[in-house]
């Protein structure tokens, strides 16, 4: 077999598995662990799967920055975020992480809605500047270019005196056995400070997110209260998180 046609292959035993074990799959191909391994490094370097232990897992498409997500499923984003806006209620203190879905959330809040949003992301701090009841409490920080967030030792000491009741997450990456992850290790931590201030965390996530993994781990799904994401993701990919005892909302 030609290296692009194993390779091919093992792309296509990702998307239908959601998992490749490199020992079993070079013993299925008749072929040595190292080339396998090689293989997954070549297709790691490109972008197009994320290597763990022992394998590989489907890498997120969601890893671009902020301008490239934000053509990414907007409709099923906007369903996310109408979702989600529907769950916050008067006198809350909520937290809203960045990131296009969190825009999404901020711009479909009702109008009559009293609560106050805390969040380090400047895009939504601007579409929540007209609502008319709404408080908006910035954290301050170092501009991450990227995910159009502040982070560093600023904004986490300011999360020190916040207590909320919810915390809605962004991520790149939910899987049922590597977690829940995003593209960059200091976003991986300022969320998880975010999760520490909230009684609950509930996950915004777009389809193509779904069974995909990323370099680095916020948490595992037993630290969230529920996620919300597309009826369009395919029943294979869903069934590993209900088994997980993830409470999902499809919309």
């Amino acid at each position: 077999m030609l290296t692009s046609q194993r390779k091919q292959l093992i792309l296509a035993t990702l998307q239908r598995d959601g998992q490749l074990v490199a020992k079993t799959f070079s013993q299925q191909l008749e072929v040595s662990e190292d080339t396998i391994r090689r293989d997954l490094r070549e297709l790691a370097a490109e972008g197009l799967l994320q290597r763990v232990h022992g394998g590989a897992l489907p890498a997120s498409p969601a890893v671009a920055d902020f301008a490239g997500r934000s053509q990414i499923a907007g409709d099923g984003k906007a369903r996310i975020g109408r979702a989600a806006a529907g769950l916050i209620e008067d006198g809350q203190v909520v937290l809203l992480d960045g990131g296009t879905t969190a825009v999404q959330l901020a711009s479909q809040l009702p109008p009559a809605l009293r609560a106050t949003i805390v969040t380090h992301s400047p895009s939504v701090a601007v579409a929540l500047a007209l609502h008319p009841t709404v408080e908006v409490i910035m954290i301050g920080g170092r501009l991450f270019k990227h995910s159009v967030v502040t982070m560093g030792t600023a904004a986490l000491e300011s999360l020190g005196q916040i207590r909320a009741d919810v915390f809605f997450m962004g991520v790149t990456g939910v899987h049922a056995e590597a977690g829940l992850s995003t593209g960059d290790l200091e976003e991986a931590y300022m969320k998880r400070a975010l999760m520490a201030r909230a009684a609950e965390t509930v996950v915004l996530a777009s389809a193509e997110k779904i069974a995909a993994a990323s370099p680095y781990l916020i948490a595992g799904l037993d630290a969230v209260s529920g996620i919300i994401t597309e009826q369009s993701v395919p029943d294979p990919q869903l069934a590993p998180l209900r088994q997980a005892g993830v409470a999902l909302t499809l919309v």
